[in-house]
Parts: structure tokens; sequence; C-alpha cells
């Protein structure tokens, strides 16, 4: 079903539009997964059945994982998060495609250029792609990129400016709030923001 917000922004497409989507809560639910492969890190890491809860309403990273297990060492951090990247294609079943998302993306990568702008790692995003489905719909793909001293560049800023195209052409379908945030310091105007997952 197509949200009242979503029949809006599609109104707004027209023949020139450049369609950029995020992935991870945007296109596909990832969270569980990436707790998943989280939570057997830990297991593997520390030898315990750490015991963590699963929040759906939030993504569980690195600083909650030091929140949750307040006592780990560095390197029992850099282990568990470089281990739960081995892990997370066995929980892939676990992710959850949007359907809504998905649907404008299948309608359009015909007739528009469609860009999948995300700040996830190169091979856990084609991992998802690929398992959805969805990789040949996208005329482009840009993934994780840091800048000098490894600071997180702006995603849409980047592709903007790789792709050389202007950002009044751009039609952006993103979920988190400081990267809506990032999309109108890049100049895009037209962004479909929603929480579906949560």
């Amino acid at each position: 079903m197509i949200m009242e917000q979503t029949k809006m922004t599609l109104n707004k497409i027209t023949a020139d539009s450049i369609l950029f989507f995020d992935m991870d809560g945007t296109l596909v639910d990832t969270n569980y997964s990436n707790f998943l492969s989280y939570k057997k890190a830990i297991k593997l890491v520390i030898k315990s059945d750490f015991h963590i809860d699963y929040n759906p309403t939030q993504r569980f990273n690195r600083s909650l994982l030091k929140n949750s297990i307040p006592n780990l060492t560095e390197k029992e951090l850099t282990m568990i998060v470089s281990e739960k990247e081995k892990y997370y294609d066995e929980f892939l079943p676990e992710t959850q495609l949007n359907n809504e998302i998905a649907e404008i993306l299948d309608r359009y990568c015909k007739t528009n250029k469609t860009v999948l702008v995300t700040n996830c790692r190169k091979d856990r995003a084609l991992a998802t792609l690929n398992y959805h489905g969805l990789t040949e719909k996208f005329s482009n793909l840009f993934f994780r990129q840091f800048g000098n001293g490894d600071k997180k560049i702006n995603k849409f800023q980047n592709a903007i400016s790789k792709l050389g195209v202007q950002p009044n052409f751009v039609i952006a379908f993103e979920n988190e709030e400081s990267e809506i945030a990032d999309a109108q310091k890049a100049g895009i105007s037209i962004i479909n923001s929603f929480y579906i997952f949560k």
C-alpha cells in the first residue's frame, strides 16, 4: 500500500528526475539481521551467551554495544565488530524488503536514473541487494565512504558530485533524520522521509 506522503512524492517525479534510495531502514529493514550478527559475534568473542535485548526501533551499533557491555576492552570491541561482519550473510533471511519503496524502484528503474546512496559497506550492501534481487534495478551504486581522518562524508553530496547532476533534479528516499538533514544540505528539496519499520 502506498502511503499518502509517498503518493505526493510520486506526483513530483518527471522524466528528468533522478531517484536516490537509501538502503538500511528505507529499502530494506536490516536491523534484526544486524542485531543477530552482533549477538553471535559477542558470544564468540567473550565466550559467554551475554543477554542483550532486541529493540526494533533502534539499530544496534558500536555505541550500544559499549553501553550494553561496559567492561569490554577496546580489543574485544574491535573483534566483535569485525566478527559480526562475517556473520551477516547467515542472517540475510531475517532482512525484510520494504515493498512500498521496492515497488517505486521497480516502477522507475526502467525510465529514470535510480541510484543507491548508502552508508553501508559495499560487500554487505551488495549481499543484501542480491538477496532481494535489487542490484540490477540501480543505474549507480554509492557505498560508505570516508574523507580525511576517517570523517564520514555527506553521501548525497558525494553522489551528486560524482554523477555531475543538479540537486533540484534529485528525489531522495531516506528514513534517518541525520541523513535527511544531509540531503537538505546537499540541496535536495524533495525527500520522501518515513519511518515504516518503527
